[in-house]
């Protein structure tokens, strides 16, 4: 089965979402994705920060979609063509989204434990605009303590319903869910109960911001400061494979390992992550390997391999054509350097 993206083609199996197809090709290509957990089973189709144009249905049909359809749950057909990044009204309204999920959203990130993880932080920078036409006062929660490792920033809440998801399939009984609905709606236990299971601190890893945070790790130290080492130990409840993320020589944080799309494939019991936080416990594999253009690689590259993506970025954004006629002539011309003082 062949599928057209962004003009790259490529085979898949029966059955592939277009958001699988686009992963395949490589991020640059792939659609962002806020509720989208590709280990989680029933997750996306809520956040609708994926929407693409389906500019073909199929070979047998090539008529194009009537509107844009969400790539996390539309499945490909047979010669369909698919515009991403080169499609003017998907990049609009994309932006039009990022406004909607930013309503309500403080922005908090330089005291936010997510700052440098966050997907909203990388979603707003990729499609969002800097300024803002709401006027009306945010809905504001109090911080709620789930239990004796997680804390819920309901402020940060996006609603995309991954931890819902988690908690359904990883646990025997989710005590936590949605109440509510439209703009009232919000993640709350029922009557104000624990969540004290042997997977919960796995609704951390999974929120794609700053609302469930690790209470042993809160306010300790900026991701970025934090060295990640791979390790692994012989655990009867879970995998034993994590993520340690040192401070000098002290384990401050353990996490599930995440993929490039920033999702855990092997989840982790509370036993590995919150009382196994000295290195004896361990086996270090050795360091994670992090995307070059993650705030979390600095200082731990080398300056030749760094490219300053953020800046470039950033420039070419607000770049601005000055139209400068000023008359030259008086200044004095360069000299250029005999070759043999060029270095």
């Amino acid at each position: 089965m062949k599928v057209t993206i962004d003009n790259i083609t490529l085979e898949v199996e029966p059955g592939t979402t277009i958001m699988q197809a686009a992963r395949m090709i490589g991020p640059e290509i792939a659609p962002p994705a806020m509720c989208y957990y590709e280990p989680l089973k029933g997750t996306g189709g809520k956040c609708r920060g994926c929407l693409v144009k389906v500019t073909a249905g199929s070979e047998k049909d090539p008529r194009p979609m009537p509107k844009l359809v969400p790539s996390c749950i539309t499945t490909v057909q047979d010669g369909m063509i698919v515009e991403n990044t080169i499609n003017e009204q998907v990049l609009e309204t994309r932006k039009g989204i990022v406004e909607f999920l930013l309503l309500n959203h403080p922005l908090d990130c330089p005291v936010c434990d997510q700052a440098g993880e966050c997907h909203l932080q990388d979603f707003s920078f990729e499609h969002g605009v800097s300024s803002t036409r709401t006027v009306e006062d945010r809905n504001t929660f109090e911080p709620v303590d789930l239990g004796p490792y997680i804390k819920l920033n309901m402020n940060r809440c996006i609603l995309c319903y991954r931890c819902v998801y988690a908690a359904d399939q990883l646990t025997e009984g989710r005590v936590h869910g949605v109440m509510h609905r439209g703009d009232h709606a919000e993640i709350s236990t029922y009557i104000e109960k624990a969540i004290d299971n042997d997977f919960s601190g796995n609704i951390i890893d999974v929120c794609p911001v700053g609302a469930l945070t690790d209470r042993t790790y809160r306010f300790k130290s900026r991701v970025w400061f934090s060295k990640p080492e791979d390790a692994h130990c012989d655990c009867d409840k879970c995998s034993g494979n994590v993520t340690l993320w040192y401070r000098g020589d002290e384990v401050i944080r353990v996490t599930g390992r995440k993929n490039e799309w920033g999702e855990v494939k092997e989840f982790i019991c509370n036993t590995c992550r919150f009382e196994r936080k000295k290195t004896s416990d361990w086996v270090i594999e050795g360091p994670t390997k992090i995307a070059r253009h993650s705030v979390i690689s600095a200082n731990k590259y080398g300056a030749n391999l760094i490219q300053p993506s953020f800046s470039i970025k950033q420039a070419a954004l607000a770049y601005k054509l000055i139209d400068d006629d000023r008359d030259r002539s008086f200044l004095p011309a360069k000299k250029s350097l005999p070759s043999s003082e060029k270095k």
